[in-house]
């Protein structure tokens, strides 16, 4: 016996209140969905199979958008050619709020801009030759951290503080495994490299670490805190 919950208009979950079980669905436009899938953007995602395509591509271009504004928040370090930007915690959230696939289009739909000529890359940069160059790496290791933390996510990760931050370190660790590989590839296999592009990024990727794992399972504390407005029908039948 399968348990379908069909949910009218808002489409939000009425099983936020406890651990979802995995025999449970969740019906979004169209489409079977456990429960224990929904991220904060399906939430909101319409019943209606067109409607939410539309709300999936204004979601993936309005993330890939603001990916590129994270990115202008960026510090030079003298030292290294990889700035201290705004995008990885962009990305990371993304992941998180939007789910596996959606975060990963939106990373990708990104990088297809910044590589296209669009100035969203750190510091205002753009064209295909940034991804040839030191930060590179970094931008290919967005599109496996955003799909890592969004799978965790759907999951359930981000529900939890604890599990949030084991989220947000293989998210980060992805990040590093790319971007320290590709600088391995241009500057040679040394110490120099680790300097250049891990340390100087550590304490700024905990501080988004802990500011994730306060946002996100807030969120969802106010989202359980609102269930008893909601109207949910369920439904029982076979497969």
């Amino acid at each position: 016996m399968l348990t379908n919950v069909r949910l009218p208009k808002a489409c939000l979950p009425s099983l936020l209140r406890r651990r979802p079980s995995p025999s449970q669905r969740v019906l979004y436009g169209g489409q079977g969905l456990s429960v224990g899938q929904a991220t904060v953007a399906d939430l909101l995602r319409p019943c209606g199979k067109r409607y939410a395509i539309f709300y999936d591509i204004a979601l993936i271009i309005g993330g890939s958008l603001l990916i590129g504004l994270c990115a202008q928040l960026a510090i030079l370090l003298p030292f290294s050619p990889v700035p201290v930007t705004g995008q990885t915690f962009a990305v990371l959230m993304i992941g998180a709020l939007l789910g596996a696939r959606r975060g990963c289009l939106t990373v990708l739909a990104y990088i297809i801009e910044g590589a296209g000529g669009l100035p969203v890359f750190a510091l205002g940069r753009g064209g295909f030759a940034v991804l040839l160059g030191p930060t590179g790496g970094y931008l290919v290791g967005f599109v496996a951290a955003a799909y890592i933390t969004g799978l965790l996510a759907e999951r359930g990760w981000d529900r939890r503080a604890g599990t949030t931050v084991l989220a947000m370190i293989f998210g980060n660790a992805a990040i590093y495994a790319f971007g320290l590989l590709w600088l391995c590839c241009l500057m040679g296999v040394r110490w120099s490299v680790l300097i250049a592009g891990l340390y100087p990024f550590v304490v700024g990727d905990l501080l988004k670490i802990v500011l994730a794992a306060v946002l996100l399972p807030t969120g969802w504390k106010l989202i359980v805190a609102r269930r008893s407005s909601l109207v949910v029908r369920t439904t029982n039948h076979a497969p």
